[in-house]
């Protein structure tokens, strides 16, 4: 009897499962980008080719598990697809990061070249200017570098397609300064860059770069839209132009940030959509002008052809980066649908999108670009297509004042649900939130669609007759409110929400709760508030780091106990300083280590005294690189439970707890110390065999 109640409660269940996914039946699809991309982040997470081979393994038992089910059950073709498509963005990710091996430095070197100008970008933020190069002849450098001179030093021939020589100190692409810092190694790698420095003294231009390409459409557009508007506001309308972000100062980059407004900077789907739509919105009204066009030819799918020539004319001005390729590969597809009579923004378009993406950049799946832009939409889709939120946004026959306050409704359940959607991915990848973007977005984004993307357009094309002086005015003028916007918002107490290094784990609990929240429609969905809630509890109760330490053992952070950190060296670059707050999850100025009570500081070294519940921790660390007397280094060694150093210290140097110094941070990076459980995070992992970890070196080094 027992046997045949069970037998019967498995049957009962395999039924119910089997319904269910027939009910969802068109959302089975939407998960076939999701299993690619789940292959594509563990291949990142998972540090070593034994493990990369048993999730092959895992993923093919789970394809074969489904064809054992059957393929003509749901359930069975799910799980058939899911294994399979995990199994290729595993496969896909290692052979696309194989392929793209290239040589790397292995230590700086100070060297005289010549050199390919690959790729040319200005930074007057920063007074530099930045360039992609190719070695001619120098063997021990790889075939791709990246340096940066002095804007003065900038001549204008050195442009792409040019030959130049230069002096230059070039070092090997840095890893992440500290545990869940900017990882810029991994990026090279994909970039086929390997090496990074900068210019000694003014490069000399040995051949010019040909007509053809020494004339640049997108740097004299950049200029010219610069010197139309000026200051900071023709930075910004310099970006929305050509994409270039060079002369944005880090305050406004910072005060676009902490307002929740800084996807407006980056070329994606929000400007390439007003492009496509004003093209298709200015062609349909021309043509519709001629009763003979209007009766006899398809004038939306005329319109849709000009929207689409429009949207790739715009991506290859703003530099064809990937986040404007992908969504001017979104936008082709909504053409397409319009053209075919298809309801084109769907979930299906942002499946059919991500897959393609995926399939050509692999490797973007691990960065915040692709997950901000697919966050974004796909939780803006998924709300507008709910029918409750349908029917509440619905036009209908009502007076204005109803009118815009549902249309204000609209706008800030957009921006909430927005804000939900990326809020996790900047704590995870930024450490910081901002905590007003949804109120800030219902203004913005608005603002820059309807008005300043309109004007900027208008007064490009008034300059063809000289007559853009008074919309490049206007254009300004509604920068300036931007602008004023995203720094109001930016000092308003409470501004940022900032979190301490999210666990990986905890993040993957949020994004996978939310991704069933979207892509399901029965009331299974609600069951995804359980890991976002879940990984948001976990996020929350990582206590900050004790201390920090950068990957070079020179910089040092330290916790005062009272939610503040202090600085070894006061003298620390904006860089570091950004990296290691961030790190911690402090929105704040850094204090200097010698003003903490019980620390002792001098010019080569401080002491500290850290006490964590009943415990006192006694800190050494050094900051100069004069050498201290042997007798004095022992003792103040024996004395400490921790010692950090960028040098190498002596085996006599024995502390009682952790000895970091040069030759333990060439092993493990920067690292983060949690003195209460003991807990020691390193940037680098043991056994990691990702290729940029262990890169092959140029011939000649």
């Amino acid at each position: 009897m027992l046997q045949n109640a069970r037998w019967r409660w498995r049957i009962d269940a395999t039924t119910r499962l089997e319904n269910w996914l027939e009910i969802e039946r068109d959302q089975l699809a939407l998960w076939v980008p999701v299993a690619l991309g789940l292959g594509v982040a563990l291949w990142f997470w998972i540090p070593g080719r034994t493990g990369w081979i048993t999730l092959l393994l895992l993923a093919a038992a789970c394809a074969a598990a489904g064809g054992a089910v059957g393929n003509s059950r749901r359930l069975g073709r799910a799980l058939l697809w899911f294994g399979v498509m995990t199994a290729l963005g595993c496969a896909l990710i290692w052979w696309r990061a194989e392929r793209l091996s290239a040589p790397v430095l292995e230590r700086p070197i100070v060297t005289q070249f010549r050199a390919d100008v690959i790729a040319v970008e200005s930074l007057p933020a920063r007074g530099a200017v930045r360039l992609l190069l190719a070695p001619r002849d120098a063997p021990a450098l790889p075939p791709k570098v990246r340096v940066n001179i002095d804007q003065a030093d900038a001549s204008p021939a050195i442009q792409r397609g040019a030959v130049i020589a230069l002096r230059a100190r070039i070092m090997p692409p840095p890893d992440a300064a500290v545990p869940g810092a900017y990882d810029f190694r991994r990026l090279a790698w994909f970039q086929g860059i390997g090496g990074t420095g900068r210019a000694l003294d003014a490069p000399e231009v040995v051949t010019p770069a040909p007509p053809a390409l020494g004339t640049d459409f997108r740097q004299r557009l950049t200029r010219h839209v610069r010197d139309s508007i000026g200051g900071a506001e023709g930075a910004i309308a310099a970006t929305l132009a050509t994409g270039d972000r060079g002369a944005i100062s880090e305050e406004d980059a910072e005060a676009m940030r902490r307002s929740g407004l800084a996807h407006l900077l980056s070329i994606s789907g929000l400007h390439v959509t007003a492009v496509v739509a004003a093209a298709m919105l200015i062609v349909m009204r021309l043509l519709a002008l001629s009763p003979t066009l209007a009766l006899r030819w398809p004038l939306p799918l005329l319109s849709a052809g000009a929207g689409a020539m429009a949207g790739v004319g715009y991506t290859l001005l703003t530099g064809a980066e990937v986040p404007t390729i992908r969504s001017c590969v979104a936008a082709m597809i909504v053409l397409a649908g319009i053209a075919l009579g298809r309801e084109a923004i769907t979930l299906r378009l942002i499946a059919t999108g991500a897959l393609f993406v995926l399939l050509c950049w692999p490797e973007s799946v691990a960065g915040p670009s692709f997950q901000m832009s697919f966050a974004a939409v796909t939780a803006l889709v998924a709300l507008h297509e709910h029918p409750r939120v349908r029917a509440l946004l619905a036009r209908r026959e009502e007076g204005i004042a109803m009118r815009f306050g549902r249309l204000l409704l609209g706008l800030l359940l957009t921006g909430l649900a927005v804000e939900l959607a990326l809020s996790p991915i900047a704590l995870f990848h930024f450490h910081k939130a901002g905590a007003y973007g949804a109120l800030a977005n219902i203004v913005a984004i608005p603002l820059t669609t309807f008005v300043i993307m309109p004007l900027e357009a208008m007064a490009l094309m008034f300059d063809l007759a000289g007559l853009g002086a008074p919309f490049w005015w206007l254009t300004g003028k509604a920068l300036a409110l931007l602008l004023g916007l995203a720094h109001m918002v930016a000092s308003a107490p409470g501004a940022v929400a900032a979190l301490p290094v999210m666990p990986a784990g905890a993040f993957a609990l949020m994004a996978s709760g939310g991704l069933w929240i979207c892509l399901w429609r029965t009331w299974v969905r609600r069951l995804g508030a359980i890991p976002v809630l879940g990984g948001m509890l976990w996020a929350l109760s990582v206590s900050p780091p004790d201390i920090l330490v950068s990957n070079d053992g020179r910089h040092l952070a330290l916790s005062d106990g009272r939610g503040g950190y202090a600085l070894l060296r006061p003298r620390a670059g904006d860089y570091i300083r950004s990296a290691l707050s961030e790190s911690a999850g402090f929105d704040g100025e850094l204090s200097e280590l010698d003003s903490l009570p019980g620390a002792r500081c001098s010019a080569d070294a401080c002491t500290a005294e850290i006490v964590r519940g009943t415990r006192r921790w006694r800190l050494l660390a050094t900051r100069s690189s004069h050498i201290m007397p042997w007798d004095a280094l022992r003792s103040a060694c024996a004395g400490a439970d921790i010692v950090v150093s960028d040098r190498r210290l002596p085996d006599a140097c024995q502390p009682r707890w952790l000895k970091a110094d040069r030759a333990m941070f060439a092993q493990t990076g920067g690292m983060a110390i949690t003195l209460a459980t003991g807990q020691i995070v390193t940037v680098k992992q043991g056994g990691d065999d990702h290729p940029w970890r262990n890169p092959p070196r140029p011939a000649g080094e």
